[in-house]
């Protein structure tokens, strides 16, 4: 490949003050910079318009120096010398040599006594960490011990649109095509507060003509000036994706042709076991076809074999079928199969089937507008303005979920109906849809295959389901914390933890402590001493992104981003005696006697193997920071010529996956467990949610001037009528209380909200200043750590996703002193 080599604008080297091209590594945006360093000190980041993802910089990158230069940084590897249970940990600064040596011996211990699944290892989340610049390290580190246990919150973050979108199409969400998209669906997803790429890319889009729809109990970021904004009940977005679905069917508002040829929708489904029908369980086998062949209704009303991912357009019907609907408008109508079709078998019975189309429009069937209405808290009006700007912008729809979706106990199957619905618009990696664009070639160097598939087996999250995060050898936080408390499958003894604040981010921070206080060893790395990080037996220092070298294959958001590679410089020489997460995974891996698998502790050979399907070097690189472009063509609807990796060969409205996992195979919606229309309503009236602040990541920042100013102090947002029926008044200390715990906030008023919903704000933690008194203790009832009033108990049946986002609560006032 011959790499497009842009201009190097960065001042001389020799100079007090220079300018050096890089990019953010603090969030998914990964925004191009240019790292302005005077005196060996860094000063500022400003924007890289010349970077891909470079047009601008968002306030959390602009607060890079005051992160780099924190008070409150962790500087030294710290050992604890007395027992988890003490008010003081007594820590103590150690070496890294004795820091590194203390942990391996520890890790050892425990695998020798109890095999290598005993210790579990933690990692940050990529989206809003840095530790997006080494997590294949640490991932490869798991991998090469042995452990098939690994926490790094994919329950709580992308499970859902990057892995239950491949039971729909056969691989994730993919990338918005905003460049081409007529209109855009934000479902439970603020990029203006998390991905200022993106918010740019949708921003110029809405100027070319786009329309844009966003679904989102608060009024919050596009919100505001969407062409259609539906305010959806917390924890209800399956009704509204069903209902939406349930109008285009009805009214012929989607891709008939395109839903016929590439989904699995003409296929018949037995009546006895809910299978599709194959063409070797028919009495005669028709000529051409294939045992395995499915049975699909043909274009006449009758009966067709149709090979994986084949349409089935050029076969011959091998049955003739009755009462087919056709009606004007709607497309085919052998597509449309109203009712049944009886078959016969091999053994001579007859079977009745239903075509895939019949049972999607009888799960869609119930969820009139009216119905959509009283379950979403929205207009019905808005259902039908929602299905017509889908229809009139096919197959041009873009769209995106993430957080505001997946953080429920019905993630899975709410994320299976907006996958179906969508489907229905043809825009499936299309021009304007959702694409995967062409990637940058790389090696990947997690070391998947170093762990044995039957060390793999012996995940903890396999007792939950088989289908989930655990197939990967990933783990959710609640099971981790019963391993630890009850031995439950088996008992975990140590945990290696990068970045990950459990206390923070998960449900149920108390019982998180007591799990985490309950381990023989724990050992963790990160920037600041967090909640977490407050109850490991060591905490080792790691440097801020602008302290340390870091290779990027690839960045996200478009075609011209996915196909730009940059090795960031480090600016200034990590402070204290931090260091890189990459350094201590090499270090540590020497250790333990895994060296063979990380290049004998040389990272440059690492970074090499990485970067060699790309024909640079890192020499190459290093004399061009800004990063290169390497050229690539974006390939649309490429199911055409490859099919798609689902078990049919097409889209799945119907999947027979989630059928042999004891899972509904249609989309279907249930109720949160904490439901405004359950047992538990009357004594916690409200429903509570939850969102990231625009100014900080998750519980991190809060220490940085420039940012805690906007938010001085943690916060509850609520309507001004439900504050008014509790006596409240706007900025008062309240206590807001669930089943599970209590915290103290203040109370700010949001007219734009229901007066049944309020949203809470997360991660407080931290004070501004070292010893300050704003900080909040994440434990206590006195604090305000969000984590404390959600219970970690009951959780979706796959993914294992914590009821983060819709919950029940009660509001009360607090004296006037707090």
């Amino acid at each position: 490949m011959s790499p497009t080599m842009p201009d190097d604008p960065s001042a001389d080297p020799s100079a007090s003050r220079r300018s050096i091209p890089g990019f953010c590594g603090l969030c998914k945006s990964r925004c191009g910079s240019r790292m302005v360093v005077e005196g060996g000190r860094l000063v500022a980041q400003l924007p890289d318009p010349a970077h891909p993802t470079g047009r601008a910089q968002c306030v959390k990158g602009r607060a890079a120096p005051e992160l780099v230069y924190d008070p409150q940084r962790v500087l030294r590897p710290l050992l604890r010398t007395r027992p988890k249970g003490d008010s003081d940990p007594g820590w103590r600064e150690i070496s890294w040599d004795e820091a590194l040596d203390r942990v391996a011996q520890a890790l050892v211990r425990v695998r020798d006594e109890s095999g290598a699944e005993a210790v579990a290892f933690a990692i940050a989340t990529p989206s809003g960490t840095p530790i997006a610049d080494d997590i294949r390290w640490i991932e490869r580190l798991a991998n090469a011990f042995g452990s098939p246990n690994v926490a790094n919150g994919t329950e709580i973050c992308n499970w859902h649109k990057d892995f239950t979108h491949q039971l729909s199409f056969g691989r994730g969400i993919a990338t918005p095509d905003f460049a081409h998209s007529r209109c855009i669906v934000l479902w439970g997803h603020n990029p203006r507060d998390t991905w200022l790429a993106n918010s740019l890319a949708i921003r110029a889009a809405r100027k070319a003509g786009a329309k844009l729809v966003v679904v989102d109990p608060r009024k919050a970021g596009f919100a505001a000036d969407a062409d259609l904004w539906l305010r959806v009940r917390p924890g209800s977005d399956g009704a509204l994706a069903l209902g939406v679905a349930r109008v285009m069917l009805a009214r012929g508002w989607f891709d008939a042709g395109f839903v016929r040829d590439f989904s699995n929708a003409p296929l018949l489904v037995r009546g006895d076991n809910g299978r599709l029908l194959r063409a070797g369980e028919l009495a005669a086998l028709p000529a051409g076809a294939g045992a395995d062949d499915f049975v699909a209704l043909g274009v006449d009303g009758g009966v067709i074999a149709c090979a994986r991912g084949r349409s089935g357009a050029d076969r011959t019907p091998i049955a003739s079928g009755r009462d087919v609907r056709a009606a004007a408008g709607r497309g085919d109508p052998g597509l449309l199969w109203s009712g049944g079709l009886d078959v016969r078998l091999v053994d001579g019975g007859m079977l009745r089937c239903e075509t895939v189309f019949s049972l999607f429009e009888q799960a869609c069937a119930d969820y009139t507008p009216e119905r959509v209405a009283e379950l979403c808290w929205i207009e019905p009006a808005q259902v039908e303005a929602l299905a017509r700007l889908l229809h009139e912008a096919g197959p041009a729809v873009s769209y995106y979920c993430w957080a505001g979706v997946c953080q429920h106990t019905n993630a899975t199957q709410t994320d299976r109906a907006i996958a179906t619905l969508m489907a229905l618009t043809g825009s499936f990696d299309a021009p304007g849809g959702n694409v995967a664009f062409t990637p940058a070639p790389s090696n990947d160097a997690s070391g998947k295959e170093l762990l044995p598939a039957a060390q793999r087996a012996r995940c903890i999250g396999l007792e939950r389901s088989r289908l989930g995060p655990a197939r990967l050898g990933l783990i959710g936080s609640d099971v981790l914390w019963d391993a630890i408390l009850e031995g439950r499958p088996y008992p975990i003894r140590a945990l290696v933890g990068f970045g990950r604040d459990f206390l923070l981010n998960h449900a149920d921070a108390e019982r998180a402590a007591r799990a985490l206080a309950a381990l023989e060893f724990c050992v963790y790395a990160d920037l600041t001493l967090t909640p977490t990080a407050a109850l490991a037996d060591i905490v080792l220092p790691i440097c801020t992104p602008w302290e340390r070298e870091a290779l990027r294959v690839g960045f996200e958001g478009s075609q011209a981003a996915e196909s730009w590679v940059q090795l960031r410089p480090a600016a200034i020489a990590p402070l204290g005696d931090s260091r890189a997460d990459a350094w201590v995974v090499f270090q540590l891996a020497q250790r333990l006697g895994l060296g063979e698998h990380f290049w004998e502790g040389d990272l440059e050979a690492g970074l090499a193997h990485v970067l060699a399907p790309t024909g640079l070097t890192l020499e190459t690189l290093r004399a061009h920071p800004g990063g290169l472009a390497l050229p690539a063509a974006t390939r649309y609807r490429k199911y055409r010529d490859e099919g798609l990796r689902t078990p049919s060969g097409r889209i799945e409205l119907y999947s027979e996956t989630l059928l042999e996992h004891g899972e509904s195979p249609l989309p279907r919606f249930a109720e949160p467990v904490d439901s405004p229309f359950g047992k538990a309503a009357p004594e916690y009236p409200l429903v509570m949610t939850t969102a990231k602040l625009r100014h900080f990541r998750h519980g991190q920042d809060r220490q940085a001037p420039s940012l805690r100013r906007h938010s001085p102090q943690p916060a509850v947002h609520l309507h001004p009528d439900a504050a008014r029926a509790r006596a409240i008044a706007e900025g008062d200390w309240v206590r807001v209380r669930t089943a599970n715990g209590a915290i103290r906030l203040r109370a700010r008023f949001d007219a734009a909200l229901d007066a049944r919903v309020v949203w809470v704000e997360y991660g407080w933690w931290q004070p501004g200043a070292a010893g300050a008194a704003d900080g909040y203790d994440a434990r206590s009832e006195a604090g305000a750590n969000y984590s404390r009033l959600v219970s970690d108990r009951r959780v979706d049946p796959v993914a294992g996703s914590q009821p983060l986002r819709s919950g029940l609560c009660e509001i009360e006032p607090l004296s006037s002193s707090g």
